[in-house]
């Protein structure tokens, strides 16, 4: 009877959850995979990190309680609210909440796990892949550790404060001020308008538990040198002994191509004879297998892979500096985007949902993509890898407040932010953090610190540090604005029509970057986040009207790219709330013109 009693609660609870879910849902915009989001399931159950991947592990998205509290509360609460769903943002359709959280206040989330019987005498990881933005994180009782960042992956070693059977508990806080803080949010802020969006809170990407051995491998970075056909490759491998050797194997399919053991060290340098290079048309990649080696013992063993690629910048014949991958200029053109979702906000609903931005912008015709001002969760990045789609991976902005110059060559008027010790630590910290867990993704081939002079402070000098951090990427230093002669490339913005920085002025020294232009906007009923009040850059009634526009547009890049220009952004992939100038709505319903039209006309620019 008690059995059926407890089932009887559960189901109850689980009926009332969902239909929390679907009430929170109603009123507003969803996508065609929110019918696939369940309250009672695991949602997000795919493998969080493709570029180093176990067998095992325990995800534990789903259903956990919640309390929003003052900020002030230090301690759990004695009571939660109800349920959300994780990773969903608290302020999203899916997490079944829909509530603001803001500065004054914290969010509390808890749950409870069982570990398995086989993680016995494991050291376990508690992982999760982003959390906005500071999160304390504590397992029956005691404090696991803190964390700041918004968009970088965390981890802590839970394994001492483990019970030795039974349930284990998780809670965590969360604070995040959005836009009342300095700390790098994108484009949240308290009130959303024309540009800028809905706040995201707390935990937004998969939380799960991996078992590892003591000694095990907890990340590598891969960098592929075209030019002497070999791949240096550091692994990050805390607590080895005297004696450990690490096993690096490298290959084609299942056919080795290279294989080294590290007996002293952390590093080495695979020799990748006659490397299948990769590209936008081969996006060819090599498997990559790592392991830890003990007096002839296997101690902890992941796979990964690695792309053999280059991107660089050379003078052409006019003396004009241009982006060149695989030694060779090839035409960057993509989308601007943002990445959000009209019912998850910052997460995806479901993993085949984050995948069908990507190969929609591929059918277009498009070889890259600029992503704004937002990190997104791994698998979009090894999707990214497998598709073949250039990758320019913005940091998130924050601490905004100085004046921004477009125009180049202008003195006087722009101006640096006078950012604090404080706020410049928490850039500094998050920026290295996110270039850091991306490195491995063969995808991204240009870094960029800044857009449009948000929150842009010691330009040269942090231009310079990212391109220490990173010196196999390029550096845009200042995207739109604020410029400096510093980084690989000038990048214009330029609303509605194409345009690019004179070359004569500007290209002897930095390639020459149309970072944003289009934004040509077609509002489609049935499909809007609001019903009035929406905006594009320049609007239409009809898509024909604003393919023929487009198609202009596409024909003066043509003429500018024997001129000069390297690469050009369209604002933007999707409709994001109040802005309707995407390729599709923001519930990816309508592509606003046939992905094979789009293509007829722009992957003639991009043939390699």
């Amino acid at each position: 009877m008690p059995r059926n009693r407890t089932h009887f609660c559960l189901l109850l609870s689980s009926i009332l959850f969902q239909c929390s879910l679907a009430c929170a849902q109603s009123p507003t915009l969803q996508t065609r995979w929110a019918k696939d989001v369940h309250a009672t399931a695991i949602p997000l159950p795919e493998y969080p990190r493709p570029q180093l991947v176990r067998n095992a592990w325990l995800n534990l998205n789903g259903p956990w309680q919640y309390a929003i509290a003052p900020m002030s509360q230090q301690t759990p609460p004695a009571s939660y609210a109800g349920n959300i769903l994780v990773p969903y943002p608290v302020e999203s359709q899916l997490s079944g909440v829909t509530k603001t959280v803001g500065k004054d206040q914290v969010l509390w989330y808890k749950r409870t796990f069982t570990l398995p019987a086989n993680y016995k005498n494991k050291n376990l990881l508690l992982h999760f892949g982003a959390a906005d933005w500071q999160a304390d994180v504590f397992v029956n009782g005691q404090l696991a550790g803190t964390h700041k960042g918004g968009y970088d992956p965390f981890s802590f070693n839970i394994t001492s404060l483990l019970k030795k059977s039974g349930p284990q508990e998780i809670v965590v806080r969360i604070w995040d001020p959005t836009d009342d803080g300095p700390q790098p949010r994108g484009k949240q802020v308290k009130k959303p308008s024309g540009i800028w969006y809905t706040p995201v809170t707390g935990i937004w990407q998969t939380v799960w538990i991996e078992p590892v051995a003591p000694a095990y491998i907890a990340s590598l970075k891969p960098t592929p040198d075209i030019d002497k056909q070999s791949l240096q490759l550091s692994v990050n491998a805390p607590n080895l002994l005297p004696g450990d050797a690490i096993k690096v194997t490298a290959l084609d399919g299942a056919q080795q191509v290279a294989e080294q053991t590290i007996n002293n060290g952390t590093s080495t340098t695979l020799n990748i004879p006659q490397p299948k290079l990769w590209s936008p048309e081969h996006p060819f990649l090599y498997n990559l297998q790592v392991t830890i080696v003990r007096k002839g013992k296997v101690i902890d063993e992941v796979k990964s892979y690695f792309a053999m690629r280059k991107i660089s910048m050379a003078p052409d014949e006019k003396g004009i500096q241009r982006m060149l991958l695989n030694n060779k200029f090839v035409f960057q053109f993509g989308p601007l985007d943002q990445g959000w979702w009209p019912d998850g906000l910052y997460t995806a609903p479901t993993d085949a949902a984050l995948l069908y931005d990507l190969t929609q912008t591929k059918a277009m015709g498009f070889n890259m993509i600029r992503k704004h001002v937002k990190v997104e969760p791994a698998r979009w990045y090894r999707y990214a890898d497998s598709l073949g789609i250039l990758v320019w991976q913005d940091m998130p902005s924050g601490d905004l407040g100085n004046h921004w110059e477009n125009r180049p060559g202008v003195l006087g008027r722009a101006t640096d932010q006078k950012r604090d010790n404080i706020s410049e630590s928490i850039y500094r910290t998050e920026w290295k953090a996110i270039m850091d867990a991306l490195h491995p993704f063969s995808c991204i081939v240009v870094w960029g610190p800044f857009n449009e002079a948000w929150g842009q402070f010691k330009t040269e000098e942090i231009t310079k540090w990212t391109m220490q951090q990173d010196p196999s990427r390029l550096v845009n230093s200042a995207s739109g604005g604020n410029f400096y002669p510093v980084g690989h490339m000038i990048d214009l913005h330029s609303y509605p029509d194409p345009a690019m920085p004179r070359p004569d002025l500007f290209g002897k020294q930095q390639a020459l970057v149309l970072g944003e232009f289009g934004g040509l906007g077609l509002p489609l009923p049935g499909h809007t986040w609001q019903q009035k009040d929406n905006w594009g850059y320049q609007s239409f009634k009809n898509a024909d009207d604003l393919f023929d526009v487009y198609k202009r547009f596409c024909e003066r890049l043509k003429t500018l790219i024997p001129e000069g220009l390297s690469a050009a952004v369209y604002t933007q992939t999707t409709d994001v709330e109040m802005e309707v100038n995407g390729l599709m709505t923001y519930d990816r319903e309508v592509t606003k013109v046939p992905a094979e039209k789009l293509k007829a006309i722009q992957e003639p620019l991009t043939k390699e």
